[in-house]
């Protein structure tokens, strides 16, 4: 009989089940099975209980085959305990945080290196079953290898702080700028903490929720501006002599703080899109072609921006603690995980679950 573990499957909108599942075979060539440690609930895991499925296949995947129910879990760290054929640079005992960025390897964006933005891109935990179990079997060419004794669940906020990460160096230089960063999850507290790493002189963070205006405090913000208390482009503009910031970081997904990232720059200035957007924005391009304002998108990261994120941990310029608000087991992940981040979505930022021995 086939050895089974639980696990956290997502069978519909508003139905998730913590049931027992095979355990993943024997990884096949170029991957690894890995025993997972801590796996983060992200904003998207949410959005598939809450409405799914969004990103969840309802057809073969073209690059996994994958569809249906799925194994959800993609912010993760765990230890490698069989590795698949022509696999040479990972072995079995190594911590690893994986990304999420399963890819074809042979596509345009593949080849440039771009892979996070593939033609047949499939997240871990929404296209290929992930890491809300014990065990999960993913490619080892998406796997950051982390060095001996760090923290398992500081490991497994890499993937989202790598997204901020990412966010930041396509902005380009910030030292000594002022960036703006709307919203204060843990995407923006990411970006924000990168920002200040990266030697930007003032960050003003756009939130509304007392309890994330105080971590936005705790994590370095300059300035915190609250929607509801001011008009927050004019509070940016006095802010910066009436010009505007020189970048911003749009870490929401709202129809509404898109175009307030774009009207919070200077002219010449740069605004990087980093949410997920559920809806589209009305905007007009005149307001870019008229002052050589840059948008850029971004998407996801890759394992380069895992490697700057555990360096900037292991010096401290980046801290997950303050990011980790709650840590639960396996068996709560609906109630005291989801339901939780629904009902007092407020108060958290990120849960992390430990699955079951």
């Amino acid at each position: 009989m086939a050895e089974t573990m639980k696990a956290a499957v997502w069978h519909g909108k508003n139905d998730i089940r913590v049931e027992d599942v095979p355990v993943p075979g024997f990884p096949q060539p170029g991957e690894v099975k890995i025993k997972v440690e801590w796996c983060g609930i992200c904003g998207s895991d949410l959005h598939e209980y809450l409405a799914g499925p969004i990103f969840i296949p309802t057809a073969a995947h073209p690059l996994t085959g994958h569809s249906g129910k799925t194994i959800l879990g993609h912010e993760f760290t765990g230890t490698v305990v069989e590795v698949g054929a022509g696999v040479t640079n990972i072995k079995v005992g190594d911590l690893v945080a994986p990304d999420a960025c399963q890819h074809c390897g042979t596509c345009l964006p593949c080849r440039l290196g771009r892979y996070n933005v593939c033609e047949k891109l499939a997240f871990t935990g929404l296209m290929a079953d992930g890491a809300f179990a014990k065990y999960v079997n993913v490619p080892a060419n998406i796997c950051y290898v982390l060095p001996p004794g760090f923290n398992a669940e500081a490991g497994a906020l890499i993937e989202p702080l790598a997204t901020g990460f990412k966010a930041v160096r396509l902005a380009g230089s910030v030292l000594g700028e002022t960036a703006v960063v709307f919203g204060a999850g843990t995407i923006g507290l990411g970006t924000l903490m990168c920002a200040k790493a990266a030697g930007a002189g003032k960050v003003i963070v756009v939130e509304m929720s007392a309890a994330r205006k105080a971590k936005a405090k705790e994590c370095g913000a300059d300035v915190i501006l609250d929607p509801k208390e001011c008009d927050v482009i004019a509070e940016i503009k006095k802010l910066t002599g009436g010009s505007g910031a020189d970048v911003s970081f749009e870490c929401i997904g709202h129809k509404l703080t898109a175009p307030m990232a774009i009207d919070a720059i200077r002219n010449c200035g740069r605004a990087v899109i980093v949410g997920i957007f559920e809806e589209p924005s009305s905007f007009n391009f005149f307001s870019l072609s008229a002052t050589d304002k840059v948008v850029i998108g971004t998407l996801a990261y890759t394992l380069d921006d895992f490697k700057g994120v555990s360096a900037l941990l292991a010096s401290g310029q980046l801290v997950a603690e303050p990011l980790i608000t709650g840590k639960i087991e396996l068996q709560e992940i609906v109630k005291n995980g989801f339901d939780e981040l629904v009902n007092n979505k407020e108060k958290h930022i990120k849960i992390i679950v430990r699955p079951a021995e």
